[in-house]
């Protein structure tokens, strides 16, 4: 989710995810203002009529319900792009910017990439002491093979005593300057089933972070092999909760809250992980809220009312960059991904992705017919999938379980050029 995931994003999705709460148990900060319904009518982010700050007593107050920032999310964790550690702890701003978090998130997730341990637990220190993050979730589950071919990602769990090693150092960086902050900051992971079928690693692993001291573990179902492609074993994840006593998050396949309660009932897990399913469909976690409260699923959004959530994104995307043809140009996938399953012209479609200004959208999206209803077209999977790939992965990796000297020395060269995946 790397270039999706960033604040205005997960400030669409949060918002969504809080409308689907029951109404006396949503937040009563964060919500939409008069000019979040872009124009024309569109959907309500969520029941509220300002955009001003509340402390956690007022929320409490307000919606009777107990949330406290940095604990409670009561729709869900809205987690950053992937960062690397090592970059983080050297200052690049660049990096920085993407851990800069909304001022609205109720807990501040971020993902972090590394293969270092001692650079890992320098960068959970930097995040936890400068008050930058409440949720460290740490990614071992990325299949890129500018990652994996230097042994990071969905390719490090099989090195055992990096893993275990790695783990300690962080849990215990988040336990040590939590202490000092005086507040929890929980540790969670993602990882994969292993890197091929001949090379599971997910059991193992899982009890190796568990007896490290993580709060839960994200399991993608399928291999580093398999990419994105063919379908995610459910069983696998399932498999894990009867291995383990922490949370158990699952990953893969779901686009729907149909999905999701399919894939909880199917394998006792403690909540799901999404990723590809909301590219173009902030909405899926009101969805996905609704159905865990047992709450009618509401239809699909209209046409008309995606043109005013891609404007709400589009505006808010300006604000947090600062430069609006920079920030055009990040929305344009948003736009094609917002846009699936509509009837939209493909001169329509072009013109809208060269566009550079927040009035070049609106007016080449007000000009489509909006009194278009939701396509059943635009449902199920989205994002890439493509096939099996052979597994990029350092010389000699799969001939132990344990770090040759020579792997640990270049080890580091697993960083550069990184920031995300």
């Amino acid at each position: 989710m790397a270039g999706v995931t960033d604040a205005p994003f997960r400030r669409l999705c949060r918002r969504f995810g809080e409308e689907g709460l029951p109404q006396g148990l949503r937040p009563v900060d964060g919500g939409r203002t008069g000019e979040d319904s872009a124009h024309e009518g569109g959907p309500a982010l969520v029941d509220a009529d300002t955009d001003r700050g509340a402390t956690a007593a007022e929320d409490s107050a307000a919606a009777g319900a107990p949330w406290t920032r940095g604990v409670d999310a009561p729709a869900g964790l809205y987690v950053t792009e992937m960062v690397t550690s090592r970059a983080l702890v050297e200052g690049n701003a660049e990096t920085l910017r993407m851990v800069r978090t909304d001022p609205e998130e109720r807990v501040r997730s971020i993902q972090l990439y590394g293969v270092d341990p001692a650079t890992m637990a320098a960068a959970v220190r930097l995040l936890v002491e400068r008050d930058l993050a409440d949720h460290i979730d740490l990614n071992f589950g990325c299949p890129v093979p500018k990652v994996t071919r230097k042994g990071g990602g969905a390719a490090l769990p099989w090195k055992r005593d990096l893993f275990e090693d790695l783990l300690r150092a962080v849990v215990g960086a988040a336990e040590e300057s939590g202490r000092a902050a005086g507040r929890e900051v929980p540790v969670t992971i993602k990882m994969r089933v292993g890197i091929d079928d001949d090379h599971l690693t997910y059991l193992d692993a899982a009890r190796t972070a568990q007896r490290c001291g993580v709060a839960g573990i994200g399991l993608h179902a399928r291999t580093q092999a398999q990419y994105y492609s063919g379908h995610a074993d459910w069983t696998r994840i399932a498999r894990l909760r009867e291995e383990v006593d922490v949370p158990v998050f699952g990953n893969g396949d779901v686009f729907s809250a149909a999905d999701a309660q399919e894939m909880m009932e199917r394998t006792g897990c403690d909540a799901v992980v999404i990723g590809r399913g909301c590219q173009g469909r902030p909405w899926l976690f009101r969805d996905l809220v609704a159905a865990a409260h047992g709450l009618p699923v509401p239809a699909g959004p209209s046409l008309r009312e995606v043109a005013a959530v891609i404007e709400t994104h589009a505006r808010w995307c300006v604000e947090d960059q600062g430069e609006e043809r920079r920030a055009m140009c990040e929305m344009r996938k948003h736009v094609g991904w917002c846009l699936r399953g509509f009837a939209v012209g493909g001169s329509a479609r072009r013109d809208l992705n060269l566009v550079s200004s927040l009035e070049e959208l609106h007016e080449r999206l007000w000009a489509l017919d909006l009194d278009q209803p939701f396509p059943a077209s635009a449902e199920g999977a989205r994002g890439r999938a493509g096939t099996p790939k052979v597994p990029h992965l350092p010389e000699g990796w799969l001939d132990s379980p344990c770090l040759s000297e020579a792997e640990r020395s270049e080890l580091h060269l697993a960083e550069d050029g990184v920031s995300g995946g």
